[in-house]
């Protein structure tokens, strides 16, 4: 299963975690030592270097510019966490109001989330990301000049429903654009993105905290817009998905994207060969698999799509039931409830809260396709447990004391830490790689709309049973929850890192243990590297 994946015969090493080098890269160092006219090979050695290095520029240009729409989710859950403290003070809102307002945007995404799996199938991954950007732009707006709290909602629907489109599909786009040895860190872009958001809507709350409080919420939401502007010039930019351009027929539109975004040219055409077999192109199968409804086969799947399935809607749930969103969303209440009582301060210390998160995802980036997937959720699971722990303790024991304030600024940023490190990005990683071509889009969604469910059901309410059972006793309840996604993540999730996305459909084809599907895999490669090796010499 680790040997792969060109047809012309020859072993495949692309699933090879390799730092920055391919295998053709290393074949030709190799040939170097061993070739008598180094003349021919050093000029050809600096070419593939060159190009890698521009390939390298493109994908990551590519993957910022799809991110931008995260900047939109991540900046309305930061701003909304301060503004709404004025927005009701300005429109005399109740908590039921608030804890509806913050909440639905998550509930709502859901809707924009199964359109965009239809939309970025039907129209493309790139326009639906440009179709997100106008819905998301014009919601915003609606609640900038919103005089009422129905109008207010009406805005904020439209902009959950602009969200939902940007959150499923960006993921998708840059999997399907990245090269396997660096597809981990480009698919966490967005992840990081939602992050910068958040961390400019603690900015913008902080900022504009001083002014009257009927225009300071307004213009903290107006804020939100100017993302869209480089949405639109961004759309000019970056190419289709390869990918999808092949489900298309347009195969060689597909081959010349593939050529700037892989270093190598002899390795398009077995990139493109592969993606030809998994879109079911040209064979029988694949006619027959094409003439399946999508939704037919996410409905009634096989065993291996159940198995995705579980895994990549399991994992979207596990990332908001653990309570980020409520930490997130109501960090100056939880910290009113530590002892803090002034705006400016929780307001600043929300701050804070928004740089550790901003910070430790870009850990991530740096560890994803090294370490792997796997390790990282390991981390940011057992961390994330032992800091919800912590902060139940600090809000229970130590509430109203110095101690107990300082212990819950420490607890909720460690855990805004962890889940930067592992489960916030790989979450989104792997639910963009687990699926086979044909249903990636809208199994995505499927995840998507779990995630934004969750998020929605915990933001809507947290106030409610934080009054009823405690602020303490409801972190304990995501306490709990956490561990049991440690047990999740060992069980269910599979190690991606170094694989292609038609070979990761592999490892859910046979019934065994990822751990015996792991050293199977380090095994074949291994081999293959040995063999390689002496049919260089």
């Amino acid at each position: 299963m680790g040997v792969q994946e060109n047809g012309s015969g020859d072993l495949g090493l692309s699933n090879v975690p390799l730092g920055s080098k391919n295998k053709y890269r290393r074949m030709d160092s190799e040939l170097n030592d061993y070739s008598d006219d180094d003349l021919e090979v050093v000029p050809y050695k600096q070419t593939q270097q060159e190009r890698s290095s521009s390939t390298r520029k493109y994908v990551f240009a590519c993957a910022v510019f799809a991110s931008l729409n995260n900047v939109l989710l991540g900046y309305d859950v930061g701003v909304m966490s301060g503004a709404i403290i004025f927005i009701q003070e300005d429109l005399k809102i109740t908590e039921f109001q608030e804890e509806i307002l913050v909440g639905i945007l998550s509930v709502i995404s859901l809707l924009g989330s199964l359109g965009g799996g239809r939309a970025s199938d039907a129209l493309g991954r790139k326009w639906t990301m440009g179709i997100a950007a106008i819905v998301f732009q014009l919601g915003a707006l609606i609640m900038t000049l919103a005089p009422t709290f129905q109008v207010l909602m009406i805005g904020r629907l439209l902009a959950g429903v602009g969200i939902g489109f940007g959150v499923m599909i960006a993921p998708v786009y840059i999997a399907e654009i990245s090269p396997t040895i660096s597809r981990g860190s480009f698919t966490s872009f967005p992840e990081i993105f939602i992050n910068l958001g958040i961390l400019l809507g603690y900015v913008s709350n902080y900022a504009f905290s001083g002014f009257d409080a009927h225009i300071n919420w307004r213009i903290m939401l107006a804020v939100g817009i100017l993302p869209s502007v480089f949405i639109a010039f961004a759309l000019c930019i970056i190419p289709e998905s390869p990918r999808w351009l092949v489900m298309q027929n347009r195969i060689d539109e597909a081959r010349s994207v593939l050529l700037k975004t892989i270093d190598v040219e002899a390795e398009v055409e077995e990139r493109l060969s592969e993606i030809l077999k998994a879109a079911g192109i040209g064979t029988e199968a694949g006619e027959t698999q094409e003439e399946k409804a999508v939704w037919r086969e996410l409905l009634s799947p096989s065993p291996s799509l159940r198995r995705m399935l579980i895994t990549g809607f399991g994992i979207q749930c596990f990332q908001q039931i653990t309570g980020i969103d409520a930490t997130v969303y109501y960090s100056p209440e939880i910290l009113q409830t530590a002892g803090i009582e002034e705006k400016s301060r929780l307001l600043a210390a929300t701050v804070a809260v928004g740089v550790t998160k901003t910070a430790f995802i870009l850990v991530a980036i740096l560890l994803i396709d090294k370490v792997g997937r796997k390790p990282l959720l390991y981390v940011s699971t057992i961390g994330m447990t032992v800091c919800l722990c912590g902060l139940a303790i600090s809000l229970s024991v130590f509430k109203g004391s110095s101690l107990g304030i300082a212990l819950a600024i420490l607890a909720i940023c460690g855990n805004v830490a962890f889940f930067s490190i592992g489960i916030g990005p790989v979450c989104w990683v792997i639910t963009s790689e687990i699926f086979p071509l044909r249903l990636r889009a809208q199994a995505s969604a499927l995840g998507a709309v779990g995630n934004r469910v969750c998020s929605g059901v915990v933001a809507m309410s947290f106030l409610s049973v934080s009054r009823a059972i405690s602020m303490a006793g409801t972190f304990f309840i995501f306490t709990v929850i956490s561990a049991v996604s440690v047990a999740f993540v060992y069980k269910l999730v599979p190690e991606t890192k170094g694989k292609s996305l038609e070979q990761i459909e592999l490892l859910f084809q046979k019934d065994r243990n990822w751990q015996e599907e792991e050293v199977e895999m380090s095994d074949t490669q291994q081999l293959v590297q040995q063999k390689n090796a002496s049919v260089d010499i």
